[in-house]
Order: C-alpha cells, then structure tokens, then sequence
C-alpha cells in the first residue's frame, strides 16, 4: 500500500520519466513492463542511470523459458538482456510452488533493493519474472511476513599512513585545482570547498552540472580557458589536479589538461574506480569528498602565491565581455540564453538538453544565492529522454524545474508530453535554431555533408505538436517577444493544479555560430 503507481504508455519515456524522479528523490524507482521488445525501450535510460549512479529496479516480465525462440509471440532472450549497463541481474522462477523458490526470491528482493542502493555505487538492477498463463486475474495477497535483508552501511576511511602522506604531497604543491564533475547539490561539501578556496595556492573549477557554485570557484569554465593566453595555459596549469564527481562538459579543458598533464592528479573514487579522465592519474582515494576535503582543510595554508587569483581575474573577465558582448550582438542562441539566466527562479530546478544548451550554460555566471540545481543526461550525453527527465524531477521535487533543450533533442522526446503525470510546476524552453546547432560549433562544420547528415536541417514549427497535447505555448523571435514569453513563463512560481508551459524560441541558424564564435575572439582581444 506503500508503493505509488503511475502509468506511463510510452516505455522509452517512462524508463527517464523514472530515472528524474530517483535523481531528485535518491531512492529506488521500479520500471515495470510486459516481455518482447518492451523493456528494450528501457535501455537507453537504464545506460544513464548506470552512469550516473542512480538507482532503478527494472521489473521486466517474461514468457516461460521454455517458450523462448519458439516462434510465439512477444519472446525474447531477456535474461540479462541490460548486462552491460546494470549493477545486477536476477531471474527469478517460474513457479513459487517449493519452499526454496520463495526464499530465493525474497532473497532476491532484498539484494537487488541492496545493490542499487549500495552507497559507493548506486545504479540500475534488473529482475526478470517469467510467467505462465493464466496471466490475468487477481492472485490475492499474500499475507506472510516477507523477510527484509539489510545491508549495514559502511564507509572507506584513510589510514592514518595515508593522510600524512597526502598532507605532504599537497602542502608541496604551489598550484592545486580541484574539479567538480556533474554531482547532486551537498552544502558540507561546498563548505569545505570554499573554504579550500581561502588558500591562495587553490582553484576550484566547477561545472554547471556539479552543483557547486560560488563567487570563490570559477563557474564559466570554458569562457575562462578561452580567454587564456598561451603563456597563461603554461603559467596556470595545476601541479596538483584534484577531481571528484561525474563527467565533465568541457571538451577543450579536458584537452588542455590532457597537454599540460599536472605531476600528481588524485581521483576521488568511492568504489575504487580507476577514472583517468586527464590520462595524468596518480592515486586512487577511495573515499567520499567529504572526507578527504575536511582533511585538507586543516593542513597548512601555503604562502601566498596568487595562483588562484589570477585564475578568479581571468575568470571574472570573461564574464565582464560576456555582459559587454550580448549587448552588440543580433539575435541569436548565446543572447537567449543571457537572457534566460536572468529570468531563472530562485531555489528551482534547471535540466539542460545536450547537446549546445549545456555548453552555453557553462558559459554563464552561476548566482551562488540563487540555490538553483542543474541537471542534465550527460551520463551518456544521448539526445534521448532530456523531457521526461525534467518531467520526472518536477514531479519527485515540487520545485519549478525548467527544461533548457534543443529543437531535435524536445522532437525526439516528444511523447513525453503524453503522459497523464506531468507536473505544473514543468517549465520547457525549447531553442528551435533549424536543426543540431551543435555541428556548426565543432569541427564538423568545415565538411560539405554538414547540412544533410550532420545537422538535420528543418523548418517545423513546434506549436501543433504541443497543443495537440493540450499543453500552453507561447513563442518568441526576438528580445521582446523573448522578454514578454520569459515573463509569462514564470509569472505563477506557485505550484498548482495547472499544466506545464512550453516557450518555442526560434533563432537565426546560420547566424547562431558566428554569434558564439565571435564570443571567443572577443575574449582574446
């Protein structure tokens, strides 16, 4: 009785739908579907929750194994069908009709709920029901008491051998950065961050995604590289690179990091991990952030070496030119989003689309007052499910969770808007630049296929799609219209028995390039 069920008919939308509502919630989210080709629409959420650590119980029947490869229909080899994205995977009898079945099975129960729970590790489980017909009708329940296993909690510590060592090496170092990769918020971690960030010989990056905000960390990673001379990428490059977390965004910083490998890089990975991201790993802490950064808040500070003020200058700068260039500039996608960023709640929920929404959101200045969270699939950094993601955070958090997202990424999702469960809190701006806006940033944009096989030009106009749906729209196509839809997006923060809204924002799609790369030169002025 304890259990909420909710209905969603599309199986690739509910499997994110479920994967939002474990995000924001930290428990376990049960998927529950029919056999065949069903549950394989579950994977490509089932792969994002794998790498992002959140746990789902995927609770997919089947048909008798005797039955599988038979030519009958909806069979399929499901057993295992997810292994490579999972943490586990049962399959549970076929019949319960000997003692042994039902204690494996509640056996089963309690180490599948485990191990997707597992602290150091959460993720997706897979359990597998076959069945045999009858399937329809009512069982009844059972009344027997079923029993629970628990798995007693229990932390990685350091060795007092190993603090004094990584006292040592850190005291040593002149330069120390510390990056947080995509994480939920953790104000004790923050606190201990900033007050990392005291020392002057210590630079916190943070991305968007990390949820680590504040005036002391550079936010706006990539506007900060951008602006870096060439002496200052040798000058500022880290002795001692320090990094926690889930992936970063930042594709240049990575390979900047990769060029100008710093002499020790210590991961933080709580399951021991080998994560070498910078291809520069020195050591492995098994432990959570918390520990070690209370650790390295109580070693001696360094002597002032303005390492990481120059860093925050440069940073600052960037941000400067950001304000100084969106003011010249037509419209385009880096001018909507400055001005979104105004606009955005307090306290709320902020999801980014992949693949450009969460490149220009890194961009921009992150408000440490705001308390605004930030999210985004950048598990896997698929096109898939980035709507019902969001859907499912603003139904599990009650806060206003606004959608940031592409106009090819909100088509391919758009059955997401066919779910009876959505929220009213749900707030989705949908960036419609004529097609994958992304290729004409990278390296892609020099080849001739660019257009037909790249970007996947288009001229649809979103509103029928959404009102088929019944949900309000609005539009915009300049800083005006932009301006009034903005304003009537947020004008009720309450939250209330009303449906999402959904602003189409259209922007110049040969234009939107030379907008963001113009951004770059100007910061190398």
């Amino acid at each position: 009785k304890k259990i909420k069920c909710l209905t969603v008919i599309d199986e690739r939308s509910a499997a994110f739908f479920a994967l939002g509502i474990a995000q924001q919630t930290g428990s376990p989210v049960a998927l529950v579907c029919t056999s065949g080709s069903a549950p394989l629409n579950y994977a490509p959420a089932i792969a994002e929750a794998y790498y992002q650590k959140i746990p789902l119980l995927v609770l997919t029947g089947d048909r008798p194994p005797e039955w599988i490869d038979q030519e009958d229909g909806q069979t399929i080899r499901q057993p295992s069908m997810f292994f490579n994205y999972i943490k586990a995977s049962f399959t549970l009898p076929t019949d319960q009709s000997h003692p042994d079945d039902l204690w494996f099975t509640e056996r089963v129960a309690s180490e599948a709920v485990n191990i997707a729970m597992r602290s150091s590790n959460r993720g997706p489980v897979h359990i597998n029901f076959p069945m045999r017909e009858p399937l329809y009708g009512d069982t009844g329940l059972n009344d027997k008491e079923i029993k629970n296993i628990q798995l007693v909690a229990a932390q990685n510590k350091l060795s007092p051998e190993s603090e004094k060592d990584l006292i040592k090496e850190w005291n040593k170092a002149k330069k120390r950065m510390i990056i947080c990769g995509m994480g939920q918020p953790d104000k004790k971690v923050k606190i201990l961050l900033k007050e990392l960030a005291k020392d002057s010989s210590t630079i916190i990056m943070s991305e968007t995604t990390s949820n680590m905000a504040d005036e002391q960390f550079v936010c706006n990673i990539d506007g900060y590289f951008e602006r870096l001379t060439d002496t200052d990428k040798k000058e500022l490059a880290p002795e001692l690179l320090v990094t926690f977390g889930g992936p970063v965004t930042t594709k240049k910083f990575k390979a900047y990091l990769r060029k100008q490998k710093p002499l020790y890089h210590w991961r933080l990975s709580p399951d021991g991990s080998h994560t070498d991201t910078y291809q520069s790993l020195t050591r492995i802490l098994p432990v959570e952030a918390q520990e070690l950064f209370s650790l390295l808040a109580k070693a001696k500070q360094s002597a002032k070496q303005g390492y990481a003020g120059r860093v925050r200058k440069i940073a600052n700068e960037a941000l400067t030119d950001l304000i100084k260039y969106s003011k010249q500039i037509p419209f385009s996608d880096l001018k909507v989003f400055t001005h979104i960023w105004k606009y955005l709640p307090d306290d709320s929920i902020v999801h980014l689309g992949n693949s450009t929404p969460i490149r220009y959101a890194n961009l921009m200045d992150r408000v440490a007052g705001k308390e605004t969270s930030y999210f985004g699939n950048r598990g896997v950094s698929g096109i898939d499910g980035t709507m019902s993601t969001a859907a499912g955070a603003a139904y599990a958090s009650g806060k206003i969770t606004t959608l940031i997202v592409g106009d090819l990424a909100f088509m391919y999702d758009l059955n997401a808007l066919w779910n009876s469960n959505l929220p009213g809190n749900l707030r989705i701006i949908v960036i419609n630049n004529g097609g994958g806006g992304i290729f004409r940033i990278i390296d892609s944009r020099t080849t001739p296929l660019l257009e037909k096989y790249f970007e996947a030009t288009h001229f649809m106009k979103l509103e029928p799609f959404v009102k088929a749906f019944g949900i309000p729209y609005n539009s915009a196509y300049d800083e005006e219209s932009l301006k009034d839809g903005l304003n009537g997006l947020y004008k009720r923060n309450e939250i209330s028995d009303s449906k999402p809204m959904v602003l189409e924002v259209f922007t110049p799609r040969m234009d939107n390039t030379e907008a963001l790369l113009g951004y770059f030169k100007f910061l190398k002025r």
